[in-house]
């Protein structure tokens, strides 16, 4: 005679989905099921390793292959080995260790001027309705303003010294650190506002420790923006009235036809720009670690 346990065992019952079949207390799967499927990735896949380096690698072996086969007309473009024997010649008679200190010390002056600026008009900006009202509208005026056509402007006020050329830097790089910071510290969460609040925290430590850290994505985003255009600014600076500076090399070696002496400064232009926002993202990645994004 059955039991009511061998009742129990001979039910089966199929769920809802008719995927899974349960024979008493234990789960049968049916015959051709499959298993769960393989969660697909949709992210950009594992870094490369060097794969900054792919692209302008590339480049340079194109230029290579395209000046060693006579592709490449040499008074358009000179051939690698001539840029080499240049950079060379230039760096044993110093004009290119002193062009570069000089390109360097305004670079580097325009830009933390220019940081300083931004950074401080951005937070008073950012934390207050009445610095909104009264740096906004400029810094935006400023912005719908190429920094470069306000030289003809600058030339008048300040004539063509190192102030022209260093004011023109700063004015480059104060817009889109501006943006960036005052853009993040408006889109902090104001619940953390509201938890400073009811924490009591001063204003310095609101600051230090709820805004700046807030901000801080926003400001590095910025920071690689600015020091592009820091770049682009001393460029075309130091080509107008300058005794001295890699612009003025670049142009000197323009009046003569020297097309390798043009290339060894845009060359030290590009690897100053790629090294610069090496930095940067470097910094970023240290700095914001804590973050997971598509990227890392």
């Amino acid at each position: 005679m059955a039991t009511t346990w061998d009742a129990d065992e001979a039910k089966l019952s199929r769920s809802s989905g008719g995927g899974i079949v349960r024979a008493g207390s234990r789960l049968v799967k049916p015959a051709g099921s499959t298993g769960p499927r393989a969660r697909r990735r949709l992210g950009p896949g594992p870094a490369i390793p060097f794969g900054l380096q792919i692209g302008p690698v590339l480049l340079v072996l194109t230029w290579v292959v395209g000046s060693a086969l006579g592709w490449i007309d040499p008074r358009i473009l000179s051939a690698p080995w001539t840029v080499v024997e240049a950079f060379v010649r230039l760096i044993e008679q110093g004009r290119l260790q002193d062009n570069f200190v000089t390109s360097a010390t305004r670079a580097l002056l325009g830009l933390s001027i220019g940081l300083l600026i931004g950074t401080i008009l951005a937070v008073i900006a950012g934390l207050s309705r009445i610095g909104e009202a009264l740096i906004d509208g400029p810094v935006q005026i400023k912005r719908a303003i190429p920094t470069l056509a306000l030289i003809p402007l600058l030339i008048l006020w300040l004539g063509i010294g190192e102030s022209m050329k260093v004011t023109t830097i700063a004015l480059a790089v104060i817009v889109p650190i501006y943006i960036h910071t005052h853009n993040a510290l408006r889109s902090i969460d104001s619940r953390y506002v509201e938890l400073a609040e009811t924490l009591r925290m001063s204003q310095k430590d609101f600051i230090l420790q709820v805004v700046l850290p807030g901000a801080l994505p926003g400001f590095l985003l910025g920071l690689r923006f600015a020091v592009t255009l820091c770049w682009v600014s001393l460029v075309v600076v130091e080509q107008i009235n300058a005794t001295s500076g890699l612009g003025y090399m670049i142009d000197l070696a323009r009046n003569y036809g020297q097309t390798d002496v043009i290339l060894v400064g845009l060359v030290v232009y590009v690897l100053l720009g790629l090294v610069s926002d090496g930095l940067v993202r470097l910094l970023e990645r240290r700095a914001l670690s804590w973050r997971r994004t598509l990227a890392n």
